[in-house]
């Protein structure tokens, strides 16, 4: 225990000094006052001027339709899949409700796959659609936070700066050249980096097996430094191609927590409140070791139905009791239970093991965090929801002591608070609107693999993993069928753009007013009390929200387990 204890630390502290390194780079990128070379040949390609001036609805409207114009482009390719070359196995095209789910995942930065990845898409389409969707939806949510952090450091403007320079910024100067490199790292770990579609083996009982390969590093990288999720394989990052050793499953963790919290310290360096910046990583941190706690003494527990039948759950793999169903031996519990955690805090969708075989509580982790959707989050949006909370901290603290709220120097009136609860309540309206619907659906019975509240559980995941822009899945679920695909898409697009939107017009609201001086009632935001607060009312508000819905799903699934 003392080592496992030791590895979440050591991780943990990684995490911290690259967010570190990193949330200063970010600060240069998108403060910086030149344009590269190819920066500069981008915006003439594109016929935009880098020196327009934008407030938030010029600025969101160009988030709007480049990601609906490579949507389109996107679902053009997995539509033509059948007469692309590279597709050495003779894939045929996705039909058109799992090309438009495909689609939608993708550019919001979800990657949930109705589709097996390696019988489904030929290696044109894993980088001309796939790969090119991960890089445009994870940019365009670092590029957004960029614009939305820049809104809250001015008074008295309408200025948020231009979203297609940061959006090449983020591009030329970040997502790229750390792709590359941690693409070079993989290659020596073992993964596949080609164009060849697939390696014929004989075994050593004289068997022919087909080895699928592919662009596989490449895509791995984007992955998981883009929140994105998805598996080149069907097996995800439980795959010995995408996750062949320990240090990858390390890199992975790490990759996908590294913008969402590197992001708290670009917005302290950048409003020059780098003890603001730390209470919210603290927030992030706080929550994130909460969830991890739980889900790790759930597995290492195990089931005690196993017991009662005599199953002896004392040693199982050579660790210390535990729930290994699902889990990949090599990685046992403790690393498993850490690529659940952040896998859902960052809204990434990449898993290692099965989150269909988690024990009841277990399974509740990752469908709790996707349902706050901040704890740490995806790309540049993760940091977006914790605000819109931070912003309603303050407003009931305020409320409180009777004064007028105020955050970073603004005052918080009605406008802002009715942008903000319509952030927060296009989240849980997604979730809980299509999973009714869902419930009802005649068909939905057939594509359920377990009954009872199990299935239940099934369904509720599928659309909190849609909305939360985080792509996994339980797994137990047939989604691709029309009406899922559909759905579930729908669901992606409300997710990302009905509360990004709000947040956008929430920042442009407080960039356009006056800066206030600290009075005797201003309520203190970048202190401990302030981080205590942030995280109880998260969890106050997500509980209230979701917690029948995870009544009905794992809560009574665990208690029907204990049962005696």
């Amino acid at each position: 225990m003392q080592l496992i204890v030791l590895e979440f630390a050591l991780t943990l502290a990684a995490m911290t000094g690259l967010a570190l390194l990193m949330g200063r780079w970010l600060a240069r990128v998108l403060a910086s006052e030149t344009h590269w070379a190819v920066e500069r040949l981008s915006y003439r390609t594109l016929g935009v001027d880098p020196a327009e001036r934008m407030g938030w609805a010029r600025y969101g409207l160009a988030l709007l339709l480049s990601n609906a114009a490579m949507m389109a482009l996107g679902y053009l390719f997995l539509r033509m899949q059948g007469l692309l070359p590279l597709n050495d196995l003779g894939n045929a095209a996705q039909a058109p409700d799992l090309a438009f789910n495909t689609a939608a995942s993708f550019i919001t930065n979800t990657n949930w796959q109705s589709y097996g990845g390696e019988g489904s898409l030929s290696n044109a389409t894993q980088m001309l659609a796939i790969t090119f969707l991960m890089f445009c939806g994870a940019t365009a949510g670092v590029a957004a936070a960029g614009g939305f952090i820049r809104a809250l450091a001015r008074a008295s403007s309408q200025d948020m700066g231009n979203y297609w320079v940061d959006f090449m910024r983020v591009l030329w100067r970040v997502m790229l050249p750390l792709c590359f490199a941690m693409a070079l790292v993989y290659v020596w770990q073992g993964m596949p980096q080609t164009l060849a579609g697939q390696a014929v083996a004989t075994t050593l009982e004289g068997a022919r097996q087909q080895l699928i390969l592919g662009p596989v590093a490449s895509f791995e990288t984007i992955k998981h430094i883009g929140t994105n999720g998805g598996g080149f394989f069907s097996m995800n990052a439980a795959h010995p191609f995408e996750n062949p050793t320990p240090l990858t499953n390390v890199l992975h963790i790490l990759s996908m927590l590294l913008i969402p919290s590197a992001l708290t310290v670009t917005f302290g360096t950048m409003l020059a409140r780098k003890k603001q910046g730390w209470v919210f990583f603290g927030a992030f941190l706080v929550m994130f070791l909460g969830f991890l706690a739980l889900v790790f003494s759930a597995e290492q527990t195990g089931n005690p139905l196993l017991t009662k039948v005599g199953v002896d759950q004392t040693l199982t793999a050579g660790q210390s009791g535990g729930n290994m169903e699902g889990k990949e031996l090599r990685f046992g519990i403790a690393d498993t239970a850490l690529f659940v955690t952040t896998t859902t805090a960052a809204t990434t969708g990449s898993v290692n093991a099965m989150h269909d075989s988690l024990t009841p509580l277990g399974g509740l982790v990752p469908l709790a965090q996707m349902m706050l959707n901040c704890v740490f989050g995806g790309d540049g949006v993760g940091f977006i929801n914790l605000i819109q909370y931070a912003i309603l901290t303050v407003f009931l603290a305020g409320m409180m002591i009777g004064r007028t709220p105020e955050f970073l120097g603004k005052k918080i009136e009605a406008r802002e608070i009715k942008l903000v609860m319509l952030s927060v309540l296009a989240h849980p309206a997604s979730i809980l609107g299509f999973t009714a619907l869902a419930s009802l659906w005649p068909d939905t019975g057939a594509s359920l693999a377990n009954p009872g509240a199990h299935g239940f559980s099934e369904v509720l995941y599928a659309y909190t993993s849609g909305t939360a822009n985080n792509g996994s899945a339980f797994a137990g679920l047939n989604a691709n069928t029309p009406f899922f695909n559909t759905t579930i898409g729908l669901a992606m697009l409300v997710g990302r753009f009905f509360t990004l939107l709000p947040m956008l017009a929430v920042a442009g609201s407080l960039a356009a007013k006056k800066t206030v001086l600290d009075g005797p009632g201003t309520f203190p935001t970048a202190t401990p009390l302030f981080m205590v607060l942030l995280v109880f009312v998260v969890l106050v508000v997500g509980g209230l929200t979701f917690l029948p819905a995870l009544a009905l799903g794992p809560v009574v699934e665990q208690l029907q387990m204990l049962q005696p």
